[in-house]
């Protein structure tokens, strides 16, 4: 591990455009087509063979043979006892504040007439079936099952379906079956990796065929997931993810400790994960990275943050809208805004996947019990995708309704329009109804 951290500083007013778009480059992930193709083995793998493929590949890849896949029912009610409870009271509290946020995400249907005897409406059904993948790779995350169960529930789908993975014991963590109790999730199975993204995207003999599938995961998680949504016969994925990432933006009135913390806390989650820092004050660096350096050799996964922080830099701006216009640029995961006057920089964000406003607002907050959700777009896909919410549980339907009055008002639109395009069946459709209705008048 390395004596200290020093991480590369670049000078925002002083390179190219063309070498602005290579600092804001994210570490390259590497198209592993030994990935791709073991991944697309086990995935054939449990469409041919189902259980009896995911019990195989349990006890090869995790070291332990079950007699069964589904957690019991008695075993996940008896979960909470086996907690801390300092433990249980937290997840509980920090259940019924993202419960209480993203029940006011839920969508509200609505109806318009659009013109005189035509009514448009647009409502909202649940998913029926949903998989949620909790992953238990360096540790298990109950958090992640909060992120992903209550959004769910609050959504009303009718199936909440829980994957995973089982310890060398053969159990799925007893704060992870907390969690699922307190999400209202409906069936749990000890699987995990690649297979059980096939088990939900296909179905076996005892893990039901899901309609979409949630939650992040390691590289072959997110493999088989991008390779089960372009199958048809598979299932839809929440959104794009990769490696964690944060962007914090400083003007050197938040301490240094505080804002070395920040990025740890990322750099923590895995050697691929990448942290950026924005600075309007570089006198500031010398002491933030000092702090880095103490407070790494202090962590367990010290030799994790370490390797992510290879990938880590420091970009000096002039000012704060020029820090907003990189970050921008960039679409993080997660934004840190440790400013004076940080409220009034939340504005002029329009890419990130979650906003941390002012000095006493890590982002650590975020991950576990503020109320949002820490399922979250990466790689720059937050110019595009939004947080977790409640409406990724649903979809949206629109419903229209015309009389005859209403057809005779928007019939000749219709006609006109399908003439030009050469539909002519669909010029018929409206041409025979208003036959119908002007003999009848």
């Amino acid at each position: 591990m390395n004596a200290s951290v020093k991480m590369t500083t670049w000078d925002w007013n002083a390179i190219t455009d063309a070498q602005r778009i290579q600092v804001l480059q994210r570490p390259l992930i590497e198209q592993d087509q030994d990935l791709q193709k073991t991944v697309s083995r086990i995935i054939q793998g449990v469409r041919r063979h189902g259980d009896q493929s995911l019990l195989n590949l349990t006890e090869k890849l995790d070291g332990v043979k079950l007699d069964s896949l589904e957690v019991a029912a008695a075993q996940r009610q008896s979960a909470e006892q086996q907690l801390p409870p300092e433990l249980m009271s937290s997840m509980q509290r920090a259940a019924a504040r993202i419960r209480g946020f993203h029940a006011h995400a839920l969508p509200q249907p609505f109806a318009l007439d659009t013109a005189p005897g035509i009514r448009c409406e647009t409502q909202y059904r649940p998913i029926r079936r949903v998989g949620l993948y909790v992953p238990a790779g360096s540790a298990p995350l109950p958090s992640t099952m909060l992120m992903l169960g209550i959004p769910a529930q609050l959504a009303g789908c009718h199936e909440l379906i829980v994957c995973s993975p089982p310890d060398r014991q053969g159990q799925v963590d007893p704060a992870v079956l907390a969690a699922a109790e307190l999400s209202g999730v409906s069936r749990v199975f000890a699987v995990g990796g690649a297979q059980a993204i096939a088990a939900m995207a296909y179905g076996t003999e005892s893990v039901p065929k899901c309609d979409k599938l949630f939650g992040p995961g390691n590289r072959w998680v997110m493999q088989a997931k991008q390779q089960v949504s372009i199958d048809a016969q598979g299932a839809a994925i929440d959104m794009p993810a990769g490696p964690s990432e944060v962007m914090v933006i400083t003007d050197g009135s938040v301490p240094a400790d505080w804002i070395a913390a920040d990025l740890l806390s990322q750099a923590e989650h895995g050697p691929d994960s990448q942290v950026m820092l924005i600075t309007t004050a570089p006198q500031k660096l010398a002491d933030i990275e000092q702090s880095l350096s103490r407070q790494l050799a202090q962590l367990p996964r010290s030799a994790t943050a370490d390797q992510a922080l290879q990938n880590s830099m420091a970009i000096v701006v002039d000012n704060a809208q020029q820090a907003l216009a990189v970050a921008n640029q960039y679409a993080p995961e997660h934004l840190i805004l440790a400013t004076e006057n940080a409220r009034d920089l939340v504005p002029g964000v329009d890419a990130a996947g979650s906003v941390f406003v002012g000095a006493y607002t890590p982002e650590s907050l975020g991950d576990y019990c503020s109320g949002t959700n820490h399922v979250l777009p990466t790689a720059g896909w937050a110019r595009s995708y939004g947080s977790l919410s409640t409406t990724d549980f649903m979809t949206r339907m629109t419903v229209q309704e015309a009389s005859p009055a209403g057809l005779l008002e928007i019939g000749p639109d219709v006609i006109n329009m399908a003439d030009h395009e050469q539909l002519e069946a669909h010029a018929m459709a409206v041409r025979l109804r208003l036959q119908a209705i002007e003999s009848a008048s």
